[in-house]
């Protein structure tokens, strides 16, 4: 089979019929199933098409509410788009656990986004650092008709570096450019910025009177923004007496409890191969609501990986202390996010998800979203400290299994029951299942007939 030319300029049908015929067993079946999925509204349909190339069909994750979240003496319910088992009911769960116990804490440490110009010149370094302030000054007036509104709002182009690899890389300068972008995430204005730098910097050395032969020559590599932020970063944080957290296991006090707390998050400060999966669980709640508002996560992932080895060893995001009888656990986090532009305003479900966080600016979206993270970890390592973190997957993990067996929503209760105990597995509950249908062979499983069975 070869290839297809022009797929690109084929119809949405055609692409769909095309995909169908070539890769799939039944064609029909297929198409029926990817139609099924497209939006009954054709307006929204168009959208989610737009936001992508080659679309054939929606991709649908579930989009749960975790409420109770005290988050700065104010109470959300936070919208969560993740496939995960378990994951909201625990965000849920820390949520509830930390509003009678003064609730999360946020701090907006700073806001500062970064672009990179970066370029090849062959000329000496102390001359680009001499004519640096009237560089400036020419790059700052060519962009003024696009950092006008910006600035406005209160934003713009905070600084700009000149950083010399030439010891790495022969001729590789870089200028590295701060932004406050305000309620936007940023990329099309640091980009368009980045790129005007570029080719205003080649126009300076080449019509400078001072830059003579080879030195007229700045060859631009590449002008982008990085999605490494460290500067633009939140703490979340919450904290209680030791004596409130008595009750949260069963046999255990709260010095006990905090202390093996403690012990868990230390861990993860010291080693990797722990500190990735603490950090993929913080993830777990940060993921579901940047994607819930529309923000990339994949940036936000990259950033927040980079950011926990900024020492040199991949560590835990969150840190833990126990102090004169005060438990304190909290979390530092980049977060580039926007609330304005994008996808945060065109996708239906993530413009809905900012009108239920009350339409909140982008600081305070990154308060939310770290304390997320934070309880996503704090309901996870309390899990591991106390039953497991198998006994909450589990649940989920019987009812996703159940599904896959088509049981009834009688037939799933029935089954539940019988897992109380017992290891979920999935040889089990399809034995299980299947015992109890047979049972129920000469009796339809209703109107009680369960408990007739289960007497049997």
């Amino acid at each position: 089979m070869g290839g297809v030319a022009g797929f690109s300029k084929f119809s949405k049908e055609e692409k769909l019929q095309w995909i169908a015929a070539q890769f799939t067993q039944d064609p029909e079946q297929a198409v029926a199933l990817l139609q099924g999925f497209w939006h009954e509204d054709a307006e929204v349909q168009r959208i989610f098409d737009g936001f992508s190339e080659n679309t054939i069909s929606n991709f649908f994750l579930p989009f749960g509410i975790a409420p109770n979240f005290l988050i700065d003496g104010q109470l959300h319910a936070v919208p969560m788009v993740i496939e995960e088992s378990s994951v909201v009911a625990a965000a849920a769960s820390a949520a509830k656990f930390w509003q009678t116990r003064g609730g999360f804490k946020t701090k907006i440490i700073n806001t500062i986004k970064l672009g990179q110009l970066h370029f090849s010149w062959s000329g000496p370094t102390e001359k680009l650092r001499r004519y640096l302030p009237e560089i400036k000054s020419e790059l700052l007036n060519d962009v003024q008709h696009l950092t006008l509104n910006m600035e406005k709002r209160g934003g713009g182009i905070l600084d700009i570096e000149l950083l010399d690899f030439t010891a790495q890389e022969p001729n590789y300068f870089q200028l590295k450019v701060s932004f406050e972008t305000c309620d936007s995430m940023g990329a099309n204005f640091i980009n368009s910025i980045l790129e005007a730098f570029g080719h205003r910097i080649q126009r300076f050395v080449a019509d400078h009177p001072d830059f003579i032969g080879a030195e007229r020559q700045l060859t631009v590599i590449m002008a982008i923004l990085s999605n490494y932020t460290p500067d633009c970063l939140v703490r979340a944080m919450v904290s209680c007496p030791i004596e409130k957290l008595n009750k949260v296991a069963e046999g255990m006090d709260g010095v006990r409890f905090a202390e093996k707390f403690y012990t868990a998050v230390r861990i993860a400060q010291l080693d990797t191969y722990r500190a990735v999966t603490h950090n993929k669980g913080i993830f777990n709640g940060i993921d579901a609501v940047v994607l819930a508002t529309g923000n990339d996560f994949r940036a936000v992932e990259a950033c927040g990986h980079a950011y926990a080895a900024r020492d040199g060893q991949y560590r835990s995001l969150s840190n833990c202390s126990i102090d004169d009888g005060l438990f304190r656990f909290w979390l530092d986090i980049p977060l580039a996010l926007g609330t304005v532009g994008g996808l945060t305003k065109l996708h239906p479900l993530a413009k809905l998800s900012l009108e239920v966080l009350r339409q909140p600016s982008a600081q305070q979206l990154m308060s939310i979203v770290a304390a997320m993270g934070l309880a996503q970890n704090f309901a996870a390592v309390r899990s591991l400290v106390t039953t497991g973190i198998q006994k909450g997957h589990m649940k989920m993990h019987l009812m996703n299994i159940l599904n896959h067996l088509e049981a009834s929503e009688q037939e799933a209760h029935w089954i539940a029951q019988q897992f109380t105990d017992q290891a979920v597995s999935f040889s089990a509950v399809r034995d299980q299942l299947a015992e109890l249908r047979q049972k129920a062979v000469d009796a339809p499983i209703e109107n009680g007939a369960i408990a007739k069975i289960k007497n049997r």
